[in-house]
């Protein structure tokens, strides 16, 4: 071991560099083993959406970032009670259709709250059971 301000050894320790470099030729392969899987994911869970459950758009909570909406976590039970196509007050159906659920969260306005109900409405138009 080196002790004090000394000259550090000059020891060679690449003999195999060869091992350590890493190549990216298997880029195009993975990026279609990627594609395929996530088509097989979609098919999989076909009436929800392949990227997660449908979230809320929600505003920042600090004035910096009031302005900005970003998806939220998910749609409280009173929403789901003014949507309601089908019985999904409880909140148990829901997830099975792809729609996130919490019901720890509470509505703090009436237009956040009709834009919720409003984006629920028109998602289920567009899903396909």
């Amino acid at each position: 071991m080196v002790k004090h301000n000394n000259m550090i050894p000059g020891e060679h320790f690449r003999k195999h560099w060869q091992s350590n470099v890493k190549t990216g030729f298997n880029q195009p392969g993975r990026k279609t083993r990627r594609r395929i899987a996530r088509r097989k994911k979609a098919l999989r869970n076909f009436p929800r959406p392949s990227s997660g459950p449908l979230r809320p758009v929600v505003h920042g909570q600090t004035l910096k970032y009031r302005m900005k909406v970003r998806d939220g976590r998910a749609f409280t039970l009173e929403e789901l009670k003014l949507f309601c196509p089908i019985p999904i007050q409880s909140g148990k159906v829901a997830p099975s259709i792809g729609i996130a659920v919490d019901h720890r969260r509470k509505n703090r306005s009436f237009q956040g709250l009709q834009a919720k109900v409003q984006l629920l409405q028109t998602y289920n138009k567009e899903l396909v059971v």
